[in-house]
């Protein structure tokens, strides 16, 4: 590892900043950015994520998918945690916080509106960030790609049952432009270019190589989402920090509640490393555009629902990578 990635954390506390100190300063510029999106999907940050999932493609190798089958039990865990287990205990840890903890604090209407934001969090499993996680904790590609693609494939009919179920709402309208262009950009396009990389470059010596040369600019392009991220909601956080560290509280458990769950089924099932942490970290992570876009549409843009789903956007990088680093540090405690 070298010491641009070794200090990574510190690079994205300081993109934090950054970004919430450029919404604050440069607004019409935050505002461009923002205006920049095609069915709720930011292009600008979609173009981020893809420098960023690109040279984990490249690792994609078509002839390893044979061998797939002989691991099942990582695809196991990772679809148990993340739809029988993950969308309900958010759910029940929203309502714990915001129906009681909170209480005190928070208005009963604004407490029901940021418990249904936690429920389109909790029941959208990460699509294209996980890819990053992947790469930094050594994940098996070819394994992660096949984990987010069944992932996928079952959101497509359970993510409206399931939060209709929860929310107690009965006509959820899924934004299919935003699951398919999502699905498009950060999945099928970059996997594409990274399959026609691999045929070009030919040796397994020149496909590595070209993988240690590109992989500086995927960090590159997760500090300079952050940056945006965190510019587009820089006045938001100034003007209600109390409302946003309540809402991030309930998003934390959850998330290291959940990979916990994840990590240590993997562990005691014996599931190799470089599949056990990604099956951990997809369960942890969020598809926050989906997230957003139903939140908008159900409660609208300056809805308390709207505003719980883009907390758990500031959230998920400084809490993944700390989970990151916890997989990283125990890789060797995990059977070969």
């Amino acid at each position: 590892m070298g010491r641009f990635e070794k200090y990574l954390s510190v690079w994205i506390a300081l993109a934090m900043i950054g970004g919430i100190l450029l919404g604050n300063v440069a607004p019409g510029l935050v505002s461009a950015v923002a205006a920049a999106e095609f069915a709720r999907v930011n292009l600008v940050v979609a173009v981020l994520i893809w420098a960023m999932v690109f040279p984990m493609m490249v690792g994609v190798d078509p002839g390893s998918l044979r061998n797939v089958a002989r691991q099942p039990r990582g695809l196991m865990i990772t679809l148990v945690v993340n739809w029988l287990i993950k969308p309900f205990t958010m759910a029940a840890l929203a309502v714990l916080f915001f129906e009681y903890i909170f209480a005190p604090w928070i208005q009963p209407q604004d407490a029901s509106q940021y418990i249904a934001g936690l429920i389109l969090l909790g029941a959208a499993p990460c699509t294209a960030m996980v890819f990053v996680w992947s790469q930094l904790t050594r994940g098996d590609e070819t394994y992660t790609l096949l984990q987010v693609s069944v992932n996928d494939l079952i959101m497509v009919v359970a993510f409206a049952p399931i939060v209709a179920f929860l929310l107690g709402v009965s006509d959820i309208t899924v934004p299919w432009e935003t699951l398919v262009l999502s699905v498009v950009l950060f999945v099928a396009l970059p996997l594409a270019a990274g399959l026609l990389t691999r045929k070009w470059l030919g040796s397994p010596a020149a496909i590595e190589r070209f993988q240690a040369r590109i992989k500086p600019f995927s960090i590159i392009g997760l500090i300079a989402t952050v940056v945006i991220l965190f510019g587009l909601q820089g006045q938001v956080i100034v003007a209600r920090p109390a409302v946003i560290a309540l809402i991030a509280v309930p998003i934390i458990v959850q998330s290291y509640g959940i990979f916990a769950i994840a990590y240590a089924a993997a562990f005691a099932l014996k599931v190799p490393h470089r599949i056990a942490a990604p099956c951990a970290l997809i369960g942890t992570s969020n598809f926050f555009e989906l997230a957003v876009a139903v939140a908008i549409s159900l409660f609208g843009l300056n809805s308390g629902a709207a505003l719980a789903t883009v907390v758990g956007v500031l959230v998920e990088v400084p809490v993944m990578l700390t989970l990151v680093a916890f997989a990283n540090r125990t890789r060797a405690r995990f059977a070969p």
